[in-house]
């Protein structure tokens, strides 16, 4: 396998692209799930090659100081490749969600009318520093009948580019065209710009990854966006809430691994529980290392913690930092879910049923949980397969986005000669 490195089109690679969905939205789910097979061997077999190009991007990340959360989010292993070579033969096993007769039913005039879903044809997917989101998303986007441009971060250039080289040696091998999977390979940003207008040839963009990123797709694009958001993530301890089950959860959503979107970033207390179990709450962070930012009265009450300020409270910390906010009520951690939230993940630990059902229908998110880690929300752990990313917004899709999320639909009509 040989890397390559060519000039940079991305008209030109989009209308390949579009040409290449027509082909793809015409291929049985057996050919599509041979092609995710072959890929995933590809894949397995030439890690050694990939992790040599990851090596180059990790070492000139040392040298710009990237912080830890970063460099792991950047950082492949032997094990990450087989597991997202795995993810894509786990793709291959799920239904295909293209085809399906949605409803149908007969005018008076013995006019057939079906609904049916059908692929959304060209995805640009505009990513940052995970490699693994390259093998991601173009499984998803390859099993769903869709074309898909990529256009990753330039701090993982390199990565990204050997796994796309080995993904186009496996599918010269297939019923799939390689021009269905394109990837910008440059690190300037007007490949990136020229991707929101291009209409004509792109059919929806994905953003993943930070703040500033998903905003300027989203207050840019003229091509319709599947937004993700960031992962400003909540848990509520309730005073109905039992102490180890409260304890187990945060400290797995807070430290399973931090620098994923949906890892806890604040924890909001009611006062009640919090006087009756600070040690055991303090304890418990201080034995998993994670630094604890609290407002005034945690800080009276707790030796070591830093008194948070708004930016505590707004961003993501993706570190083993956490916020510590404590409320006199449910409705205060609604009131403060509500400020800060970013509408993607959010937990409540009680053992009061009708305190968890008021939090789950007042809270506005994506993803909510009674008595469960905010760490459930993605695709692979709610039995999606892989995820294209989790969508905070309310129209199309909303949450982890699985195959379904990459369909629309259209109504075909079957007659024998009616007009009106």
């Amino acid at each position: 396998m040989t890397l390559t490195i060519e000039k940079t089109d991305v008209k030109k690679q989009a209308m390949k692209a579009k040409k290449a969905s027509k082909t793809l939205s015409l291929l049985t789910t057996e050919q599509k799930n041979k092609a995710l097979h072959k890929i995933a061997d590809h894949l397995d077999a030439n890690y050694q090659t990939i992790l040599d190009e990851n090596d180059k991007d990790l070492q000139k990340g040392r040298e710009k100081g990237f912080e830890e959360a970063f460099m792991d989010r950047l950082s492949l292993t032997k094990e990450r490749v087989e597991d997202f070579a795995n993810g894509l033969r786990q793709v291959a096993d799920l239904e295909d969600p293209t085809g399906k007769i949605v409803s149908d039913w007969t005018l008076e005039n013995q006019l057939q009318v079906q609904k049916v879903t059908v692929p959304l044809g060209v995805i640009g997917m505009i990513y940052e520093a995970r490699p693994n989101v390259t093998v991601d998303a173009t499984g998803l986007a390859l099993k769903s009948g869709n074309a898909i441009v990529l256009k990753g971060g330039s701090n993982a250039i390199t990565s990204n580019k050997a796994i796309v080289d080995v993904m186009h040696d496996a599918l010269e091998q297939t019923d799939i065209p390689k021009e269905a999977v394109q990837f910008i390979n440059t690190t300037d940003r007007e490949a990136t710009n020229e991707l929101f207008t291009m209409k004509e040839y792109i059919d929806v963009l994905i953003p993943r990854g930070g703040g500033a990123l998903i905003n300027a797709v989203v207050n840019n694009a003229t091509v319709p966006v599947l937004e993700t958001g960031v992962g400003n993530c909540h848990i509520y301890i309730d005073k109905d809430a039992e102490v180890e089950k409260a304890l187990n959860i945060l400290i797995n959503a807070k430290t399973d691994r931090p620098a994923v979107c949906n890892a806890a970033e604040t924890v909001i207390i009611h006062e009640q529980w919090f006087k009756e179990h600070k040690d055991a709450l303090t304890s418990k962070l201080a034995e998993y290392n994670v630094n604890i930012h609290g407002d005034e009265k945690v800080v009276e009450a707790i030796k070591d913690a830093k008194l948070a300020g708004e930016e505590d409270w707004a961003n993501e910390y993706l570190s083993l930092d956490i916020a510590v906010k404590v409320v006199q009520s449910l409705d205060g951690a609604v009131e403060h879910i509500e400020q800060y939230g970013t509408k993607h993940s959010e937990a409540v630990v009680t053992e009061n049923e009708e305190t968890a059902k008021k939090f789950m229908m007042l809270v506005d998110a994506a993803a909510l949980y009674h008595n469960a880690s905010t760490r459930f929300t993605d695709g692979g752990a709610l039995g999606f397969g892989a995820e294209i990313g989790i969508s905070t917004q309310k129209l199309h899709a909303r949450g982890p986005m699985g195959l379904p999320a990459l369909t629309t639909v259209k109504y075909m009509m079957h007659g024998t000669g009616q007009i009106r």
